[in-house]
């Protein structure tokens, strides 16, 4: 049992000054029954005080005490600040106590207050007789009522209290995935951007210093210098975009298919054999976000067969298959005697282009083929509802 709450002391303090006060000077509900009980009446009021302390950790023997010391105190006389205390043990069984009390509290106040109106009517056959029910209403009825209304009231304010928390939690839980998902977005940008030119240099500049050709190593510099410059080119496109817009609009929302087959000649340039086969149909609309990621994929695929790809031709092949946009790209496999990739890596690619084929709801696969080469496959809805 909890501890009992300080004001609650006072009441049953205060209540218990009180009614000592009326026993001494005379002031009784019934006079004559109370001047014959005399201090007997201290006996129900201090039970009733004993109550009061337990009106909010005690409940439901709390209104059963007072229930008695009431019955007590009218027998004997009664005194106001008895009755008046066990109202208030009324109000605070239906405030404070259980549900399944309340309800009992609340039926049984309503069911006195109707029985006590009709007894005493039948009784004494005298609309006077009335009163007696009034007095029954302000003792159980009104305080149970008014108990329920700030019940009702707490419970409301709490319910509101834990809806705006869990509101704010929600809040809170969106903009963190919303940070995340941005942060997410930004790295595959960046890194479709800047892989491409990065690996050409550093392909280019390993050659430039192994070989000790004035003219590899010129046209070593020539690669190197084409790769800086586009490079810087692209990062100054992103950042003007993230300087404007704050992040809200695609990074690189300007790259389309139309720019593959730049892709593939920059790819040739850096010294791969690639070859493209664009059989989609004449006419063919895209949505947007599904003319990046294809973009994005064949770019990030090209870099990483500049990184590991074996001797041979790399394959890049845009059609349409079973409705939806299919992006093909194959290229020879690394051969154990090569001494490893040309270029360091660290897998963030193939991750970057699984993600951008799960969130437009399309198929991804990257790997080995029986024919030792590297193969990259996605397919890609072209619906116009399609969104990032």
């Amino acid at each position: 049992m909890r501890r009992p709450h300080r004001d609650d002391w006072l009441i049953a303090v205060f209540g218990l000054a009180a009614g000592c006060l009326s026993i001494a000077l005379g002031l009784y509900n019934d006079t004559t029954t109370g001047r014959e009980s005399g201090a007997l009446l201290l006996l129900p009021l201090a039970v009733m005080a004993v109550a009061e302390v337990l009106r909010r950790c005690g409940q439901p023997w709390a209104l059963v005490l007072g229930a008695a010391a009431l019955a007590a105190d009218i027998a004997l006389g009664s005194l106001l600040a008895t009755v008046i205390m066990f109202s208030d043990l009324v109000y605070a069984a239906v405030l404070y106590g259980s549900r399944r009390l309340r309800r009992v509290v609340w039926v049984g106040s309503w069911l006195f207050t109707l029985g006590v109106a009709v007894g005493t009517m039948a009784y004494f056959r005298d609309s006077q007789a009335l009163l007696f029910g009034v007095f029954a209403a302000a003792v159980t009825f009104t305080p149970a009522w008014t108990g329920l209304m700030m019940r009702t009231h707490r419970e409301r304010a709490e319910a509101e209290r834990l809806r705006a928390e869990q509101t704010a939690l929600l809040a809170e839980m969106d903009r963190r995935e919303a940070v995340t998902a941005e942060r997410a977005r930004m790295a595959r940008e960046l890194h479709d951007m800047v892989a491409n030119n990065l690996s050409a240099i550093a392909i280019h500049s390993t050659a430039a210093l192994s070989l000790d050709d004035p003219v590899t190593s010129r046209e070593a510099l020539g690669v190197i210098r084409e790769n800086s410059v586009q490079g810087l080119a692209e990062m100054r496109h992103l950042i003007g975009l993230l300087r404007d817009t704050g992040g809200d609009a695609e990074p690189a929302a300007a790259p389309t298919l139309e720019g593959v087959e730049a892709l593939v000649g920059q790819a040739r340039t850096n010294g791969l054999t690639a070859t493209l086969a664009d059989e989609r149909p004449a006419g063919l609309r895209l949505p947007p976000p599904v003319e990046l990621a294809a973009y994005r994929i064949v770019q990030e695929s090209l870099t990483n067969a500049l990184k590991h790809a074996g001797p041979g031709t790399v394959a890049v092949w845009l059609g349409r298959e079973a409705g939806a946009l299919a992006v093909r790209v194959t290229s020879p496999l690394e051969r154990p005697e090569s001494g490893g990739p040309r270029a360091p890596g660290s897998g963030a690619g193939l991750v970057g282009m699984r993600e951008r084929v799960a969130l437009l709801g399309g198929e991804f696969a990257a790997g080995p083929d029986g024919d030792r080469r590297w193969r990259v496959a996605a397919t890609l809805p072209v619906d116009e509802g399609t969104q990032p």
